[in-house]
């Protein structure tokens, strides 16, 4: 009933005609995203006494003065129809559950954090009991990375060549290639809030956005991913298309109404509305860096750099309204000597922009190295709207990136 006064009252104040791309009709159709256990259908207090556990476990060890926990999950049940005779239903859910502990210096008075790397994905609470994430071992191991990290020194900065693992690179691509090749944000609609991109129209298939290394698709079928759908909120079915295809941009993200404007063809699925007082806007796919067939490990592509610095985990980020200029910081940030591991940094960005960034990669690790990681909420529109988006990738190498030092950047 929401939706369906939403779109008579748009109806009568919209002034253009609403035109979309074809599509075909699908009159009776179900998709239920791929989990095991419902997270609602498990009772509070044993989803509390799971997490109480843990956190007890991170809490006990040496140095930890605070640990903070919390398990965002959601279970969407959609129905659309449309006057062509499209009717689907759709269930999916999907969860993040995130560990943080803190230690402090009395000393000085400083303080440091650091968190799981587990991503959100689109499963149910299985992701906490079937052993696909490693939990216990991975909170037993933050104590001492926590430690080395606050009596780590601080970075010189300058330029490094830059391993990034997936816990941070899917970061950078949804920043700095999934907001960039959203075509409505290309060709301006998103220009009142979110910005603009330099990934304009004009340049499609001419523009070299990266390496001959980089390989990005969007995709809205990818198991476990967060932005995977059966069919999306205009009625078109999940694909799997090229946005980068050897270093150049090939595609965007469209859904039918841009599609139709632009003369495309068919939409590749794009369309989302967070609730159904929200008109349905484009949103973004499952926007991966593909590995490469035969690509190294992590632990070859390391020890392949004499000098150079690896990070680990994403945090804080920067990017302006054009999705071109950036940086980003890391939850880990290790020096890389004669290609091996050598001790923890702190107060570590790296700074470049979007092309000469993926213009530097150099090195794709191989599909061992490949993570899906993402957003739980990404935010877009006016009125606001936050929508669920995966990003898959492996470790890369960019070569000769500047690093800044956050505290001399700060000024203190």
């Amino acid at each position: 009933e929401e939706a369906v006064a939403v779109a008579t009252v748009s109806a009568a104040v919209n002034t253009d005609r609403v035109e979309l791309a074809p599509e075909p009709v699908y009159p009776d159709a179900t998709w239920v995203s791929d989990y095991e256990l419902d997270p609602f259908d498990v009772p509070d207090a044993e989803k509390s006494a799971l997490l109480i556990d843990l956190s007890e476990q991170l809490m006990a060890a040496d140095g930890v003065e605070h640990v903070q926990t919390r398990c965002m999950h959601v279970k969407e049940l959609k129905y659309y129809a449309d006057t062509a005779g499209t009717r689907t239903r759709q269930q999916r859910v999907r969860i993040h559950p995130e560990f943080t502990a803190l230690t402090v210096d009395r000393a000085t008075g400083q303080f440091e954090s650091m968190r799981t790397l587990a991503p959100p994905v689109g499963r149910g609470w299985e992701y906490l009991t079937d052993g696909s994430w490693d939990w216990r071992t991975e909170l037993a191991e933050i104590p001492e990375l926590l430690r080395e990290k606050t009596k780590a020194p601080s970075v010189d900065a300058g330029r490094y060549d830059l391993v990034v693992d997936p816990s941070n690179l899917f970061l950078t691509i949804h920043e700095s290639i999934g907001h960039a090749t959203e075509l409505d944000r290309a060709l301006g609609y998103e220009a009142a809030y979110a910005g603009t991109s330099f990934a304009t129209v004009d340049k499609l298939g001419t523009l070299q956005y990266g390496s001959p290394l980089m390989n990005v698709t969007g995709d809205r079928t990818a198991r476990h991913g967060l932005s995977t759908v059966g069919w999306d909120d205009e009625g078109v079915a999940g694909q799997q298309w090229d946005i980068v295809k050897d270093g150049v941009l090939v595609g965007y993200q469209i859904d039918r109404n841009m599609a139709r404007l632009r003369g495309l063809g068919r939409s590749n699925g794009c369309s989302f509305a967070d609730s159904p007082g929200h008109v349905p806007v484009q949103r973004m796919a499952n926007v991966s860096l593909q590995p490469a067939p035969d690509g190294p490990s992590t632990e070859d592509i390391i020890g392949g750099v004499e000098r150079g610095i690896y990070v680990v985990g994403d945090k804080s980020w920067s990017i302006d309204m054009q999705r071109y200029n950036f940086q980003f910081t890391g939850q880990r940030f290790y020096r890389i000597e004669n290609g091996r591991l050598a001790g923890q940094l702190r107060d570590v960005a790296y700074q470049a922009t979007t092309t000469d960034f993926w213009g530097s990669m150099s090195v794709v690790g191989g599909p061992q190295t490949y993570v899906l990681g993402g957003a739980f909420n990404c935010g877009k529109a006016q009125p606001g709207q936050v929508a669920p988006v995966s990003h898959g990738c492996p470790t890369a190498l960019f070569e000769n990136v500047t690093i800044l030092n956050t505290v001399q950047e700060a000024g203190r």
